[in-house]
């Protein structure tokens, strides 16, 4: 970027720099204790003892025991294997044959549990939000069943930051003998993630959503849970996730995860305080403009907005012009250009669907980015509405 068009990073939801923790934890894993961590000679016990502590570490975070924590390769391929791997456990177990999920779900659970649906014979129950974007628990407890085979809902929301009440629904579902699964990739440095305060079964993570390297992921499953592998092969992970462990990744993943807990408080709160800072700069400079999600059930980080009469795409291109990276929702949706489930299902009109703008921030922001951020996105809105 030119000296007059700063670089501002404000797609944190999407993903985060590798921190240089990380990378420095990461680095003797390539080429000094390379050896397969299944392998029983002395290069497979190196790599083996990285993985181990790496999975001891992120236990420590969770609260949880190491045995109960299963690596993945991304957050995705973890929500994938808590819903496919639970839900047809439980149904061979049980006979259970519901799935209970929101409408505002991450794709990779929205998805599986439609799969689910559609080509393995369950049920689906859809939990209504309400206009923030919150699952009232009461609809919870009232969709519990013995034909229930799980619930899962996201621990906050990736497009619009909202946080659900999810201790309060853990203990309906251990109450009705239910497995509860949270996708929590948006949570982690963000929101405790004490397994046992929260109350579920399983949990998904993402590195690269904390400053922690692509390709790394979790899966927590509580000791006990039914779950079925949907990667089979070796007897990696306990069996219960075949294929050789990316060491290095997950090395810089416990690292990460570490970091981010350790500086969570102080973290959210600064960064809680430029938040506020951003959406009432817009609220009050940006015409026809309103906020998304909870006003007070909401990430730290997270401010994101509906622009009436106004497609976001036009908005996203002024602001990369003007060095400001940002996005109108999803990162995993946005290449479909598809309207956003999540407003649709908390009731924003059809006509400003495609109007969705996230901003997220993260460690390198500062107050002048977010005043510049404010100041570019009012000349962009009115531009656009002049033009139009």
């Amino acid at each position: 970027m030119s000296r007059s068009r700063p670089a501002i990073y404000l797609d944190h939801s999407a993903t985060t720099p590798l921190r240089d923790e990380a990378l420095a934890a990461m680095q003797p894993y390539f080429a000094e204790f390379y050896g397969n961590p299944s392998s029983i000679h002395w290069a497979g016990r190196r790599g083996h003892a990285g993985l181990d502590q790496a999975r001891r570490t992120v236990a420590g975070v969770l609260g949880a025991k190491p045995s109960e924590i299963v690596f993945t390769a991304s957050g995705s391929e973890s929500d994938n294997a808590a819903l496919r791997g639970i839900a047809l456990a439980r149904r061979r177990q049980s006979g259970a044959n519901r799935v209970v999920v929101s409408p505002i779900e991450h794709a990779a659970i929205q998805r599986t549990a439609e799969d689910l649906r559609d080509n393995y014979g369950f049920e689906l129950t859809l939990l209504p939000v309400d206009g923030d974007g919150l699952v009232n628990p009461v609809d919870v407890a009232a969709a519990l069943g013995d034909d229930v085979a799980l619930v899962s809902l996201l621990y906050a929301n990736n497009e619009v930051g909202t946080i659900q009440p999810i201790a309060e629904i853990g203990a309906l579902c251990k109450a009705a003998g239910v497995p509860f699964h949270t996708d929590a990739v948006q949570a982690a440095g963000k929101l405790p993630l004490d397994v046992n305060a929260l109350g579920v079964d399983s949990l998904s993570l993402s590195a690269h959503k904390f400053y922690g390297p692509k390709g790394a992921g979790v899966l927590y499953l509580r000791q006990g849970t039914p779950y079925q592998p949907t990667i089979t092969g070796g007897s990696q992970e306990g069996g219960r996730r075949a294929a050789t462990e990316n060491v290095p990744s997950l090395v810089g993943l416990a690292t990460a995860l570490e970091l981010a807990e350790n500086e969570r408080e102080s973290e959210t709160a600064r960064l809680q305080v430029l938040r506020d800072r951003l959406i009432g700069g817009i609220l009050e400079n940006v015409e026809g403009v309103r906020l998304t999600g909870s006003p007070v059930r909401r990430l730290p980080n997270h401010a994101s907005f509906v622009l009436h009469g106004l497609e976001a795409e036009g908005v996203l291109i002024g602001l990369d012009m003007a060095g400001i990276a940002a996005s109108s929702g999803s990162a995993c949706s946005n290449a479909s250009q598809r309207p956003s489930h999540v407003l649709g299902a908390m009731g924003v009109p059809a006509a400003d669907l495609y109007g969705g703008l996230r901003l997220t921030l993260g460690r390198s922001n500062t107050p002048a980015q977010i005043d510049y951020t404010v100041e570019q996105l009012a000349r962009i809105v009115a531009t656009l509405r002049g033009a139009g």
